[in-house]
């Protein structure tokens, strides 16, 4: 019997208009040379630089805005290396523009790295006195501020300079996690719902892992799995080396912990952390109810990690291609009025989305750029409501990146970490919002909720889930525990365990999906994708119940930047983000649409 089969295309085999046009940052490769020689000359420029910091208020303004020059210019020319590598991993050429550039950017971190310890440095009192002599440092307060807030955790220049020398060193396994992950790594052949047998990929798996079909998803989970089982010492060697690294640019920065380095050093206080950990798991009875519900609805005598995903309601009742979705998109944010809107529609029509996949395209979605670029999105796009919501989650990160680079200049062009993924999540909200509006079957009203509860468990459960391994890793590597590989599993299946309750089979695959989470190479990164959806929830129900000065709030927490604390920029749009009330009210909406879908189903 012929079967056929199918395979990823090539690079360029995928059609122009569909992905991204990085000729907008160089022409060409030879443009991107040019300035990365020019960019590199500038490092006998920096470095004469130390010492002079503490000789006055207009040798401190011009040293500063010398050293963000010339990080402005890095940016750029990093951006195309990292975007050219990530559309097609398996290109050295590429590989090598980004590792040059990364190599230049440590080369750049260690000859500035004098520029904390010296502005620490001057007494705060004389501190003062400069800013108020200087305009230009009068714009830099904040900036300066957010520096001399680390006073005890910055070492002298010679020693931060070390450090930041050792970058390329200390972030080895990273970057070799993610050649593996995503260049090296082969899951083999599976069916799809057409039978038909098709090579395995990341972005293939996240579309069968949802099929209607059982064996589909089972087979697709158990090859991806088998996979990561043969790998396993060698994800576990990759992952203890970066946790190795964080716990130790910790202790050399006088941290308790590499959570209170990588919290702290945001400027969120580290209560935030703890109380989302606290408050999910006080809540933890809402998400066994749901795994309940599935495993009922599904009518399974036994529910396994493979029965997650699929719709109850069965075949998917909302399905778009690409032209479709970014209609749809540009209808579910027209709340945000049409500034917002010409933006989306803007990124959408000048290739400033890498639709599709390809062979050796980099695994995921992000939106990424530089203030001088465009704001780009990759992802891998299957006709489904999941890309849709893709597509309108990093377009939440692109136009917020958009307004924040048009309305801050250099020095807080860049928002913080914290606030990033609660643009995304609102517009994800909002997109819930408009599809239930618009939609009155059952049928199509019961998929929708499934979807949403679906977005909050992966979003609020699971990133928290995420969140207390990494944090139990870092620990455990602290105390001296070795993370090997079976170790790493078993904490992760217990923990796993405790999220889904008992209605799910506990599958010895499930045990090893630290081994495919990039975010935990990310240090501390994921807690905040459950801070910002619970935030989202409470901007996105001020936006659509049309409460006064909503959307006005929304954009101009959007064009902040990083003029403040994150914190502070978060009060200002109308959530306090040290409360636990913001959470509480997202679990009341899981709750309210949980039981809506109950009484549908």
């Amino acid at each position: 019997m012929f079967i056929m089969t199918a395979t990823l295309p090539t690079r360029d085999e995928v059609p122009t208009d569909l992905t991204w046009d990085l000729s907008t940052i160089f022409a060409d490769d030879a443009a991107w040379q040019a300035e990365f020689t020019a960019v590199q000359a500038l490092i006998p420029d920096l470095k004469a630089l130390q010492g002079t910091l503490g000789q006055g208020p207009d040798a401190l303004a011009s040293g500063i805005n010398q050293i963000l020059a010339a990080f402005r210019r890095l940016e750029k020319v990093y951006v195309y290396a990292s975007l050219k590598s990530d559309q097609d991993t398996g290109n050295s050429q590429y590989l090598g523009f980004k590792a040059r550039v990364e190599s230049l950017a440590t080369s750049f971190s260690s000859a500035t790295a004098f520029m904390n310890p010296e502005i620490i440095a001057i007494p705060a009192d004389t501190l003062n006195d400069w800013v108020a002599q200087n305009p230009e440092l009068q714009h830099a307060d904040h900036f300066l501020d957010s520096i001399t807030a680390e006073r005890d955790h910055v070492l002298d220049a010679a020693t931060e300079s070390l450090l930041a020398a050792a970058g390329d060193a200390l972030d080895g396994t990273e970057k070799t996690f993610n050649v593996l992950n995503n260049s090296d790594i082969d899951f083999g052949m599976v069916q799809n719902d057409d039978g038909d047998f098709v090579e395995l990929s990341h972005g293939l798996y996240d579309e069968l892992i949802h099929s209607t079909h059982r064996d589909v998803r089972q087979g697709a989970f158990e090859s991806l799995y088998a996979t990561y089982d043969s790998l396993s010492n060698t994800f576990a060697a990759t992952l203890s080396g970066k946790v190795k690294a964080d716990n130790f640019r910790a202790e050399a920065h006088r941290y308790p912990s590499a959570r209170a380095a990588a919290i702290n050093g945001n400027h969120i206080p580290e209560s935030v952390f703890t109380t989302l950990v606290e408050q999910v798991n006080a809540h933890l009875p809402l998400l066994h109810r749901y795994v309940a519900l599935r495993k009922r609805v599904l009518g399974l005598d036994e529910l396994h990690s493979y029965d997650l995903y699929t719709p109850l309601t069965g075949k998917p009742a909302l399905s778009y291609n690409i032209v479709e979705a970014k209609g749809e998109a540009e209808r579910a944010l027209g709340v945000l009025g049409d500034d917002y809107v010409s933006h989306v529609h803007d990124i959408y029509d000048h290739r400033m989305v890498d639709f599709v996949e390809n062979s050796n395209k980099r695994s995921g979605a992000y939106s990424g750029g530089a203030y001088d670029t465009n704001p780009f999105i990759l992802m891998s796009w299957h006709d489904s409501l999941d890309s849709l919501y893709t597509l309108v989650h990093e377009t939440g990160h692109s136009v917020h990146s958009w307004y924040s680079r048009h309305n801050q200049d250099y020095m807080y062009g860049d928002y913080p970490i914290f606030v990033a993924e609660i643009a995304s999540t609102t517009n994800e909200n909002l997109l819930t919002d408009y599809l239930l509006k618009h939609n009155d079957d059952p049928q199509v009203r019961a998929f929708l909720l499934n979807y949403y509860l679906d977005g909050f468990k992966g979003t609020i459960f699971r990133q928290t889930q995420f969140a207390e391994f990494e944090d139990w890793i870092h620990r455990a590597d602290q105390a001296g525990t070795p993370l090997t590989a079976d170790a790493m599993s078993d904490q992760y299946a217990a923990i796993n365990a405790k999220y889904y309750g008992d209605a799910l089979v506990a599958d010895p695959e499930i045990s090893l999906e630290w081994a495919r989470i990039p975010h935990f190479y990310y240090n501390y990164y994921v807690y905040q994708y459950a801070t910002g959806f619970a935030a989202a929830t409470t901007l996105a129900k001020g936006i659509t119940t049309g409460t006064t000065g909503a959307v006005d709030h929304y954009l101009g927490y959007l064009k902040g930047g990083s003029a403040q604390y994150a914190i502070d920029t978060m009060r200002g749009a109308g959530v306090d983000m040290t409360k636990p009330d913001y959470l509480e009210e997202a679990f009341g909406v899981f709750e309210d649409r949980l039981s809506e879908l109950e009484q549908l189903l």
